[in-house]
């Protein structure tokens, strides 16, 4: 009845986090990619202002808010796309899950996703019986691939894919006939050699060659902007795609509150507060990243977003009690498919305390471990 989707991970989680609630200093928990830091001033009185909405809002967006999105595309991602390809989302995650269901997607059917994925696209492909396969090279996606999901920055890995490799993506997939989506939530999170540089997106004319046909971008502001609890996200793409999407959606009642449609249009025409963050966030990596690569962890890809993908060499699963047992709990990588089976995920969404925190637990290891 409920699509054979086994338990939420997370709750195999739960043995692990008992043992670091036990450690004398309290569990510095490190697993969830949720925003505890305040939501801008600007966002906040945007939404303060827009309380008195008795009517429904529009499931396609309000022209400003569309506007607002397509504005931010060119000035942020360097893509031109019209309102009208423009929609709202009640989170990415929403969309995520059932996007395969919308595009009418079943048995037969092949959903790819990353080789370490966000758990969401394995439960759109369940949703609609269709069968997901992981697989970062295009030259093996088989005949009967409708959907493809690319997911850069990547969640867990931290992985960016550059234009070359978006285009090689973009060209089989349209040799197929698929769908490509995009998960680009972590885009203004870059570092290292993305720092300053705008991370491509699946849109962008190098990688699409002018034509967004069965493309779509997906963005969502609940890191960049702290916005998790208002369910704030959109999508991009193909005219025609984004038409029968949103009238399903209408069908569906599937409608962003006009509260937060205006929260959004707040959001992305202010940069200082996305800049701001971006600094908090760059601290705290820095601060993790030196203890946990002197514990002994090797660090893969993480080129952006707000987690570490590291491991030990060993199962992840020991690497997890290891870590609770300092108190700090992580993510096994087995979450994210058997590919990420020897990793853990150590996410950057804490307080400064927490960081600095679970920092001084790894280093004081050091002479234990030794």
């Amino acid at each position: 009845m409920f699509t054979g989707l086994p338990e939420y991970p997370w709750q195999k989680l739960k043995p692990y986090r008992a043992i670091a609630e036990k450690h004398s200093n309290g569990i510095v928990d490190l697993s969830v990619g949720s925003p505890v830091d305040p939501t801008p001033e600007v966002i906040q009185k945007a939404i303060d202002s827009s309380t008195n909405a008795p009517g429904y809002p529009s499931t396609a967006g309000s022209p400003e808010f569309r506007a607002a999105v397509a504005e931010w595309f060119k000035r942020r991602r360097g893509v031109t796309v019209t309102s009208d390809q423009v929609m709202p989302n009640i989170g990415s995650k929403e969309f995520i899950s059932f996007l395969p269901l919308m595009l009418g997607l079943g048995k037969g059917d092949v959903v790819i996703q990353p080789s370490v994925a966000y758990t969401a696209y394995v439960v759109g492909a369940a949703l609609c019986g269709a069968e997901i396969i992981s697989e970062d090279d295009p030259t093996k996606w088989p005949a009967n691939t409708k959907l493809v999901w690319l997911n850069s920055p990547g969640n867990p890995d931290g992985r960016v894919l550059d234009v070359d490799q978006l285009k090689a993506a973009v060209d089989r997939a349209r040799e197929l006939g698929a769908v490509v989506a995009s998960d680009e939530c972590y885009a203004e999170l870059g570092w290292g050699s993305w720092e300053e540089e705008l991370i491509p997106s699946v849109l962008d004319p190098r990688v699409s060659g002018g034509n967004d046909k069965n493309l779509l971008a997906i963005y969502s502001l609940s890191k960049q902007s702290n916005l998790a609890g208002y369910r704030a996200a959109f999508a991009a793409g193909d005219l025609e795609l984004i038409k029968g999407l949103v009238n399903l959606r209408m069908h569906s009642g599937l409608m962003m509150p006009t509260p937060v449609q205006n929260a959004v249009i707040a959001a992305l025409g202010d940069e200082a507060h996305v800049q701001a963050e971006k600094a908090i966030y760059r601290k705290r990596r820095e601060v993790l990243l030196e203890a946990v690569k002197a514990y002994g962890f090797e660090i893969a890809e993480s080129q952006a977003g707000l987690y570490l993908w590291a491991t030990l060499g060993e199962d992840c699963w020991t690497t997890v009690n290891k870590m609770a047992e300092l108190g700090i709990l992580v993510v096994p990588g087995e979450f994210y498919d058997a590919n990420g089976s020897q990793f853990v995920r150590f996410s950057l969404t804490a307080t400064d305390e927490d960081i600095a925190e679970g920092a001084a637990r790894l280093t004081n290891a050091l002479g234990l471990k030794h």
